[in-house]
């Protein structure tokens, strides 16, 4: 018996699926349209698309954030003209990185610019015709390669308020020692556990040291011997 399927609920099911999947996936970037002199938010809403750039670069203030996009779009250059592509590229890093404030913004902003430019060195220097060549843009590569792990660093002491984050994987405890319970965080010159009940120190093995002002006296039955 063949039945004729119920079309409202197959089409109530679609968007059902639709809504789901639109909810797993996370908003795209924001873009930016290149304009003879300038560019602006490429949004059909123009309010929509500067909070979505907003959100992207974590930077409320508009002229701010304007501010940063220009950078932005004049590091992206290729030739002689701004690349949206690159431009495209960069924007999606910043948004991914997830900036929390202008300072975050600005330290995102000079990392993809040095990634883009890393990048470039490398096809320089892949395609370099003379040692010259070779020579300028390897001694550039090597530059940027070792700049950018610089502001990752710079980006994390930041986060973590001007100190390095320490973890503890692995912990060994001796006879007679005592463990730390809790979450524990190391900065520079102290540890804090997040636990007020628990030993905050590891207790060394302690060996008892004699009194200097203690008369040492020998034993009865060796004297006797003498």
């Amino acid at each position: 018996m063949n039945t004729v399927p119920d079309l409202n609920k197959a089409t109530a099911m679609a968007a059902t699926g639709q809504t789901k999947s639109a909810a797993r996936e996370p908003a795209a970037a924001p873009r930016i349209k290149l304009l003879p002199h300038g560019f602006s938010i490429d949004d059909p809403d123009p309010e929509h698309g500067e909070q979505l750039m907003a959100d992207a670069s974590g930077i409320a203030d508009r002229d701010a954030m304007h501010g940063i996009l220009r950078q932005l779009v004049k590091a992206s250059v290729n030739g002689e003209r701004p690349d949206e592509v690159n431009l495209a590229f960069m924007i999606s890093m910043v948004k991914s990185i997830k900036p929390r404030d202008s300072v975050e913004a600005m330290l995102v902003a000079q990392m993809v610019s040095v990634h883009v430019m890393a990048m470039r060195c490398a096809y320089h220097l892949a395609n370099a015709e003379d040692i010259g060549r070779q020579d300028s843009a390897g001694r550039a590569l090597g530059r940027l390669g070792r700049t950018f792990p610089a502001q990752i660093e710079a980006l994390n002491r930041y986060r973590n308020n001007g100190e390095p984050a320490i973890t503890v994987q692995n912990v060994s405890v001796g006879d007679g020692g005592k463990a730390i319970v809790g979450n524990v965080t190391q900065h520079a010159s102290v540890i804090v556990s997040d636990k007020n009940g628990a030993t905050a120190v590891t207790a060394a093995r302690r060996v008892s040291m004699p009194d200097p002002g203690a008369q040492v006296h020998e034993p009865v039955d060796a004297r006797r011997e003498a």
